[in-house]
């Protein structure tokens, strides 16, 4: 105990005996409240979480590359064509079930008005997908 009645021992001395009361008090009020809130904590909330597949991705996009030289020449996926039978190709590929898409690859010194002329007539054709391919300068990043 933190008193002691005397008993041969000089008053003047400190009390050597920890107080371990309000420890007890604090530790009795924290014992609660975790008695409280732990059933609380375990309640469940319901989560739709993705679920994962073995299923192969399906085959890549069919894709077009159409290059456009300084010069004005065509290559359809490399090969070269005349703009008539770009026009014919490009209408064909619009009506395909899974349209590809076009990608335009132009030289750095092309005009703009012919490659304007290209996105005109891939757009009358009904090519949904366009996009230009482009090449870094070497030396920048």
């Amino acid at each position: 105990m933190a008193f002691s009645a005397g008993g041969g021992q000089s008053h003047n001395q400190p009390m050597s005996e920890i107080n371990v009361t309000p420890l007890v008090d604090v530790m009795l009020v924290l014992l609660i409240i975790f008695m409280i809130t732990a059933p609380l904590m375990t309640h469940k909330i319901p989560i739709d979480l993705p679920q994962a597949s073995t299923v192969k991705n399906p085959e890549e996009p069919n894709i077009i590359t159409l290059a456009l030289t300084a010069d004005g020449n065509l290559y359809w996926n490399d090969i070269s064509v005349t703009k008539d039978d770009w026009k014919r190709r490009i209408g064909e590929a619009a009506l395909l079930p899974k349209q590809p898409e076009l990608q335009l690859r132009a030289d750095k010194t092309t005009q703009y008005q012919a490659l304007a002329e290209i996105m005109a007539d891939a757009q009358n054709a009904g090519i949904k997908k366009m996009g230009f391919i482009t090449t870094p300068e070497k030396g920048k990043k």
